[in-house]
Order: C-alpha cells, then structure tokens, then sequence
C-alpha cells in the first residue's frame, strides 16, 4: 500500500489550533467533521467495518514495526476509537475482535517468564491492552511463529498450518483477559479486594 506511518498537521483539513501541532485533539476535530486526509480515512472507514482485526507483523525490538506504530497512531483516531469517554469496555471498537500475529526470530524458552527477554505477554503488552483493548476489542490468544530465521522448511510449513486451523477456530476461541473498567475505583487503581489478574496490573507472568 506504500501507507505512510508519519503523523504529521498533513493529516488534517480543517485546524482546530494554529499555534501548535496537538495531533489527538486536531484528530477529533476533524474526524467529526470527516475532514481527515484522505488516506486516513479510508482506514478507518475499514476499521470500523470490520468484525476481526488481525496485526500481523514480525516482532521488531520488543513492538510492532514503524510503519504498524504509524498505522495505529493515525487510524486509531480521537473521537472514534477512543476519547470522549470510550476507552476499554466502551471503546470505540467494541463489539469486535483483534488477535495479534507475530513472527520473532527468539526461541520459546527466550520468551518464557524467566527467559532472557521476558514473558512474551509482557511483551506484547502495549499492543494487547494498550491499542486493542484500550480500543474496546475483544483480544483473541495471539498466534506466534517461533524462531524463524533459523527452522527448517517443514516446520515453517507447520506454522503457516497451525496459523490456518486457528483461523478456522476464531469463533469458539476464548479471549484473553483484561480487567473491565469496573474493577478500578475513582483512583485509577484496582480496588481494594480485587486481586490482580494481569500482567499489566502486577501478576507475575505465567
């Protein structure tokens, strides 16, 4: 697609604030008012057309590459994916669902909860709850291709086998858990006698 991943005062066609570049606020104006540039809207026409969102990347220094950070940035915009109240159980993206598919060059036991680079739902932690979840998802088990620099052919193949038969599971998978908005008290923290159930919110992983 050639989509450019740089937030920049192009996306906009209408300017809320002349003095300074507030790109979330500028993103709500001018998606209310569908003066968003013209490639941004399209993918978001998308998103919101879509009952299942799959990320599919290679896992580049512990995120998402540029040009998927660029895609979430632009497209996830104020005002309709979030904002204005819409965040986790009443996101802008609520009723959906989104799974993560990523590839890593790293080894199981590399990604373990005692491994050397750390529990890969820690990991994938920004983009499970930060992005899809923030967004009102329901965040699907992500499908991960182990170490694939450096295995065989057929078990490449095996992957892109195991990646067809959970596709074909996607309606009788359960999601992943993340604590609803109502386990948080006016502090922003859990509150008191709710245990933590997340990686994000202090369990240890795994």
């Amino acid at each position: 697609m050639g989509f450019d991943p740089v937030a920049t005062a192009d996306d906009f066609g209408d300017r809320r604030f002349s003095d300074a570049l507030r790109y979330d606020r500028e993103q709500k104006h001018n998606y209310q008012r569908s003066t968003l540039r013209g490639d941004i809207a399209a993918e978001v026409e998308k998103l919101f057309w879509c009952d299942l969102l799959i990320l599919q990347f290679p896992l580049w220094w512990f995120s998402v590459p540029a040009i998927m950070k660029g895609w979430i940035d632009r497209v996830f915009v104020n005002g309709g994916v979030y904002g204005a109240g819409r965040r986790y159980d009443t996101g802008g993206l609520a009723g959906r669902r989104a799974m993560v598919v990523t590839s890593t060059a790293a080894y199981p036991d590399m990604c373990a909860p005692d491994g050397l680079v750390g529990a890969l739902d820690v990991i994938l932690w920004p983009v499970q709850n930060g992005a899809l979840d923030y967004a009102g998802c329901k965040v699907l088990p992500p499908f991960v291709s182990w170490s694939v620099n450096f295995v065989d052919d057929d078990t490449r193949r095996r992957y892109l086998d195991d990646y067809a038969a959970r596709l074909r599971e996607l309606e009788t998978t359960e999601p992943l858990y993340f604590h609803p908005l109502g386990d948080f008290g006016p502090n922003w923290r859990l509150k008191p006698g709710v245990p933590a159930r997340t990686v994000g919110q202090g369990k240890p992983a795994g």
